[in-house]
């Protein structure tokens, strides 16, 4: 057999074909590479006496950039097993034979991964982009030089490392006598002389990639003042997550730093990702921050605190895998920015970030609070470097890369703080920390991690390692922060039942629940309710193949006992957990002499649908739920209704009826009960591609969609189908969306490409609009979108050029406020008439902004590829 294909794990295959040299890992999720070390798909051996390893040598890209909420394509990981670990960039290395990786897939796919893995190597790439961090500009020069030293003179482009081979709709040659066929979304045929495999690389609704390690289950209790070791392996450890921190501060729980398969972690921890206050980000490198998305899935915006320099990394690696704005991190997350080389007071919890010298972007974290005899401290050095390495990078001249030798000794009193308690990054090799360094630290306790290895005698005499889940308690916590919870959990709850009342529910018992026990089943009578108070509850109905996820503030059994009937599903525990047991006829007996019982069924009524969507089965906290619940407003409509342009400031979920979206006058699909749509104008400015009408009697729930942008799991939810199918109109092929995207468009800086991708869609929806016959007022809607963002592209790019002083900026400043006059006339035109002739527009914004594209906007790519904006 001339090919052979091995099934690695969900999402991810091996095809091998010996005869053409090439080994293609196809899909790339987090820790793809240790699934291959575990299945023996790499590893290590020599050649001519060389150490090195074995490995694939092509990556075949996810269609999709995101599959049910994480990352599908992850590349930086396997290329630099490659480029390093195999040696293919390596010199004098008899791998380094001129071959380079190679990366398959969707235009915009391979785009996205060239400019993530660049971010990933670099960070911020020229003194203009540091500065605009809110550095000096003699800082701003002094850590470009240090950057190009450890780039070894100069930032390269992913294209100088990197093949590509971009496949869209006709089957590519990947090698000798092999070809690659795209049958479906993320399905693949790969032929060699006659024999072929089929590869899918899409997750079943709901699955999740998996980890490439087991972990245990623990039950942590909530300190005062304590440090969680959620992680010391490093990106290649098979057998642990990578370095990570969990600080407990007064019985809030904040991450210091966001590692690949982090809901795993958490949750073998037995905590819920709406437990996490908030994420301390030390720098963006994969092993660090690959599970971002799961804390951009939470019920409430968790709390961001990096440096300014740190979270501008951060955003533009981000921007760069999901083909978003860098704007829109704040759209998930709740920005703080910290202050480096000072103490940031975070209620209480004091922390001073310290820059730490690094291929991109890093700091090193303090953390201190006041107790009886002073300050108890924390220190979290992940990604630190040898100080031999760095003292060989002192040169003086302030023109070649490199440090100077004040920096050095800043950077090694840094390093040799003393705290109670000291986590260090001893991973070795060009750009991690060594035990050595340390051998004179007056830390009482020091931890040594970054490594994929046992540590040796003379390292043990530094430090030790810590177990994952092992806590370090600094300062012991005595207050009962789980029963402050319950209190204020019943209080959103039952926010009518007396004072007197709540305490008498609040007087229950706080249990601890093991994972896997089944709280209450399909059908059954629940005998107490459980007020879920940590960690995390799967719940099921088998028979309408239908799951969810509840976590902290949920009352487990509540509809069972008001409504007196069997529950409706199947709860069972995905972890430690503690909840609240209140006796059921206790709560129904309160509930009743309060007259609660109508207000309460009704809104669970309500929340109970909502539970069974799939924007709302997971993540959304009951108070938020509740709040969604009060603004929501039902209605019904009759069959044969055009509901394309009504309230488009509201998501729209069908309770009960059929609708049937159509683009161009042709069926797309048919949504039923507990689909939504909408989300266009009411979350993303934009007009819908889609035109939408009954073809039943049907029952609708508007909720407000403002309410929603700030729930970051159901926007993320809303992006990611929303963003499928724009992609869907603006590449596809056939008639469906009257303007398409083509290479041609690409002016090879990646921000602005997303900008131009927008203008599409947006103009796309136009032409809905004008096809359907909507009349003016859908139009006008639209219009203000296409003229407010056009301002703010245009806005954007000025600044771009602005920033690398294009010396054609007054030139292109002329072009835009002409193209804004144009279509501000344009749009009154449409009014005076009520409408236009569909022709009329097509014809406007090619000659309007797609001829700009392609002529003004391309003039500036090579300038500033040349300065490394990419």
């Amino acid at each position: 057999m001339t090919i052979q294909k091995i099934s690695v794990a969900k999402g991810i295959h091996w095809v091998e074909i010996p005869e053409a040299n090439l080994r293609i890992l196809c899909g790339c999720p987090m820790d793809c590479v240790k699934h291959l070390m575990k299945r023996g798909l790499i590893v290590a051996t020599e050649k001519n006496g060389i150490p090195c390893e074995t490995g694939p040598n092509a990556i075949l890209l996810s269609d999709l950039m995101l599959q049910n909420g994480e990352f599908a394509n992850l590349g930086d990981f396997p290329v630099l097993q490659m480029l390093y670990k195999q040696g293919l960039i390596l010199p004098n290395h008899p791998n380094n034979t001129g071959q380079k990786p190679l990366l398959i897939g969707r235009q915009e796919q391979v785009n996205a991964q060239l400019q993530y893995i660049y971010r990933g190597n670099y960070g911020l790439v020229s003194t203009q982009e540091i500065e605009e961090s809110g550095v000096d500009a003699q800082t701003a020069a002094a850590m470009m030089r240090m950057k190009l030293r450890f780039a070894f003179g100069a930032i390269r482009s992913s294209r100088d490392l990197l093949e590509t081979c971009i496949i869209e709709n006709e089957a590519v040659t990947i090698g000798p006598g092999v070809t690659l066929l795209r049958r479906a979304d993320n399905i693949f045929e790969i032929s060699h002389e006659g024999t072929s495999v089929t590869v899918d690389l899409n997750l079943a609704p709901g699955e999740r990639y998996e980890s490439a390690y087991p972990l245990g289950y623990q039950m942590l209790t909530r300190e005062y003042f304590a440090v969680v070791h959620s992680g010391d392996g490093d990106g290649w450890d098979v057998n642990r997550p990578s370095m990570s921190s969990i600080v407990m501060f007064q019985g809030k729980i904040y991450l210091v730093d966001a590692g690949p398969n982090l809901y795993n972690n958490l949750q073998s921890l037995g905590i819920g990702i709406d437990e996490v206050e908030g994420l301390f980000h030390t720098h963006a490198h994969d092993d660090h921050f690959a599970g971002i998305t799961t804390l951009m899935r939470a019920g409430r915006k968790i709390k961001y605190f990096a440096t300014r320099l740190v979270r501008a990394s951060v955003e533009k690696k981000l921007s760069a895998l999901l083909a978003i704005e860098e704007e829109q991190f704040r759209d998930y997350f709740a920005v703080h920015d910290l202050q480096a080389d000072s103490w940031n007071d975070i209620e209480g919890l004091e922390v001073r970030p310290c820059y730490s010298p690094h291929p991109l972007e890093t700091t090193i974290f303090m953390f201190r609070t006041l107790w009886k005899d002073g300050y108890k401290t924390y220190a979290h050095f992940a990604d630190i470097i040898s100080l031999d390495l760095l003292r060989k990078m002192i040169n003086e001249d302030p023109k070649q890369p490199g440090i100077d030798a004040a920096t050095f000794a800043k950077v090694c009193n840094e390093y040799l703080t003393p705290a109670h308690l000291k986590k260090l990054d001893i991973g070795g090799g060009m750009i991690h920390g060594v035990a050595k360094d340390f051998q004179e630290d007056r830390s009482q306790r020091i931890l040594l991690s970054h490594i994929a290895r046992e540590l040796t005698p003379e390292e043990r005499e530094i430090g030790s390692n810590a177990p994952h889940g092992m806590m370090d308690v600094l300062i012991h916590g005595l207050s009962d922060a789980a029963r402050r919870s319950a209190f204020a959990f019943l209080q959103s709850a039952l926010p009518e039942m007396p004072l007197h009342h709540l305490r008498i529910l609040l007087n229950a018992p706080i249990i601890p629940l093991p994972p896997g026990k089944i709280l209450l089943k399909e059908g059954e009578m629940p005998e107490e309710i459980y007020l879920v108070l940590s960690g995390t509850v799967d719940l099921f109905r088998t028979k309408e193949q239908f799951s969810g996820k509840v976590t902290i503030g949920v009352l487990i059994g509540e509809d069972a006992v008001l409504h007196k009937q069997p529950s409706r599903f199947t709860y069972s525990t995905a972890c430690f957990v503690q909840a609240l047991a209140i006796p059921s006829f206790l709560f129904l007996e309160l509930v009743e002499r309060n007259n609660l019982l109508n207000v309460i069924e009704t809104m669970f009524d309500r929340r109970s649908f909502l539970q069974a969507t799939t924007l709302f089965s997971e993540g959304v906290p009951y108070p938020v739920l509740d709040q969604i619940v009060q603004a929501a407003h039902s209605y019904r409509v009759p069959a044969n209704h055009d509901l394309t342009y009504q309230d488009m400031g509201k998501l729209h979920i069908i309770r009960s009826g059929t609708v049937i979206r159509s683009l161009a006058g042709e069926q797309v699909d048919i949504l039923s009960s507990r689909d939504f749509f909408g989300e266009e104008m009411a979350l993303f400015g934009s007009p819908s591609l889609f035109s939408l009408t009954t073809s039943t009697e049907t029952e609708l729930y508007q909720i407000p969609g403002e309410l929603l942008q700030e729930i970051p799991i159901v926007r993320w939810k809303l992006f990611e189908g929303y963003q499928k199918r724009a992609l869907q109109v603006i590449h596809g092929t056939g008639e469906v969306g009257n303007f398409k995207w083509n290479n041609a468009f690409n002016v090879q800086i990646a921000e602005m490409d997303i900008h131009h991708k927008k203008l599409l869609e947006i103009a796309n929806g136009i032409m809905e609009i004008v096809h359907a016959n909507q009349g003016w007022g859908p139009l006008e809607k639209a219009f203000s979108s296409l003229v407010q963002y056009t301002e703010y592209h245009f806005s954007a790019e000025e600044r771009l050029l602005q920033r690398y002083g294009y010396p054609g900026l007054e030139q292109h400043q002329k072009k835009h406020r002409l193209l804004v006059e144009q279509v501000h006339r344009y749009r009154e035109q449409i009014k005076e008439h009520q409408g236009s002739a569909q022709i009329d527009f097509s014809q406007f914004f090619n000659q309007w902004i797609v001829r700009h594209v392609l002529n003004e906007d391309r003039s500036y790519s090579q300038f500033l590829n040349d300065k490394g904006v990419y």
